[in-house]
């Protein structure tokens, strides 16, 4: 890979570096397509009543390449800066991941059927929410996951390796316990640098009609619904169908199923096998046809900027309004994407007093990143009543929007994406 420093770099090495060529294919002929400024690491949260300090922030760059279609930031961070030890984000917490993860199991186990003593390993498995369900199934299992959370995992029963994955990872999870029929890497596989060495670990861990699944925030999704949100420095990749499949083949993979799955606000699920193995089903041509049609490219892409910069000035208009006239608005949800939003619109502590997180989310008692806008439990909405609630966690609002009504929040809603808005549920 062409970059300023070798790809081979161990990780945690302290070391960021600006990409020169394509992750994927190496191309140098690189295309910017937005630039989002400087952000903080989106889980840099300093606790309630720390004076404020000195604190990195990285250029957010989104490239994409001609050749391979590979959407990808500009530059990669040290990954032991993103995912420290105790990294707040645990995916148990989360009601629409734990039924997509449930959802998960049973479409691999109907199109794909596993034995009972099948091997399941998964990459980033944080708490062990997706492998508890191959666990429940009668399967083994085994994740690997960098963080405080691997101890969380086994716990719960679901034995984890804790560390950062790569090829000497892999080798360690393979004597460990054999090679997998599956290995999983949901919301993970976009984010680990040096993708060839990756995929090469991954194939050396599967058995040789084995299933590697992936699930990553879905390229095209993130234009048509302006989710500039999305783009952070623990997403080093978006991946439409196309480049992961360009990907995969330069490792004697071969995509046999993809499905579009709302996680995210719009996420694909791939599955691969060794090229030959298994035939692919119609669903891959389907989504294929769909992105030829969609034709994504550099000039789409300037649209698409243009598009992130007007709801930027839309929702500060909107903003600048409520608070001319008084009105207070508390954020609602701290999911990763919120610090993009909040950094790069702009917001702070004199516009939002407040962002509201679900009891036991480990980012309670601590600031949004790069603000010292605190973050509170959710049960604030309904004691101080604030004349606005901010959906920060907005890909959800429809399913959030009722509840929090039925809870008894009697104020306004603002969705700020794609195009900011205030929804009043009064009868």
């Amino acid at each position: 890979m062409n970059m300023t420093t070798s790809t081979t770099l161990a990780a945690g090495t302290g070391t960021s570096f600006v990409i020169r060529g394509c992750q994927i294919c190496d191309n140098t002929n690189l295309k910017s397509a937005m630039f989002l400024g400087y952000l903080p690491p989106v889980n840099t949260m300093p606790k309630i009543g720390e004076r404020p300090k000195e604190e990195p922030s990285y250029p957010a760059e989104l490239l994409f390449c001609p050749t391979c279609e590979l959407a990808q930031l500009s530059l990669v961070v040290d990954p032991k800066i993103l995912f420290p030890p105790e990294y707040p984000y645990t995916s148990g917490t989360t009601k629409i991941l734990r039924e997509n993860f449930a959802e998960l199991y049973q479409e691999t186990n109907t199109l794909f059927p596993l034995k009972a003593d099948d091997l399941v390993m998964d990459i980033g498995s944080n708490d062990g929410t997706l492998l508890s369900n191959f666990k429940n199934g009668g399967h083994r299992v085994l994740g690997i996951e960098p963080t405080l959370m691997a101890k969380l995992a086994t716990e719960r029963g679901i034995p984890s390796i804790m560390e950062f994955f790569s090829k000497k990872t892999a080798e360690k999870a393979v004597a460990q316990a054999g090679r997998a029929k599956v290995v999983t890497a949901t919301n993970v596989f976009a984010h680990i640098e040096n993708i060839h060495d990756i995929v090469s670990g991954i194939v050396s861990m599967l058995t040789d009609d084995g299933l590697f699944i992936s699930e990553s925030h879905y390229f095209n999704s993130l234009v048509e619904t302006l989710q500039y949100d999305t783009i952070y420095h623990e997403h080093l990749r978006y991946y439409s169908l196309k480049s992961l499949s360009y990907l995969f083949k330069m490792h004697g993979l071969e995509v046999i199923h993809a499905k579009k799955i709302p996680t995210h606000g719009g996420s694909i699920r791939v599955v691969a096998a060794p090229k030959g193995t298994r035939r692919p089903l119609g669903s891959v041509q389907q989504i294929m046809d769909e992105e030829n049609k969609a034709n994504l490219g550099p000039e789409s892409l300037l649209a698409f900027r243009d598009k992130v910069v007007q709801t930027k000035l839309d929702l500060y208009s909107l903003l600048s309004g409520i608070k001319q006239k008084g009105g207070k608005i508390y954020g609602v949800g701290a999911p990763s994407r919120a610090s993009t939003l909040i950094n790069y619109v702009g917001l702070d502590d004199g516009i939002l007093d407040a962002v509201l997180e679900i009891k036991g989310s480990y980012k309670i008692g601590k600031y949004m990143p790069g603000t010292v806008i605190p973050v509170l439990d959710e049960n604030m909405l309904f004691e101080k009543q604030p004349e606005y609630a901010l959906l920060l966690s907005w890909h959800i609002a429809d399913e959030l929007m009722p509840k929090l009504k039925a809870r008894g929040y009697k104020g306004k809603f603002i969705v700020p994406l794609p195009e900011p808005r205030v929804v009043s549920l009064d009868s």
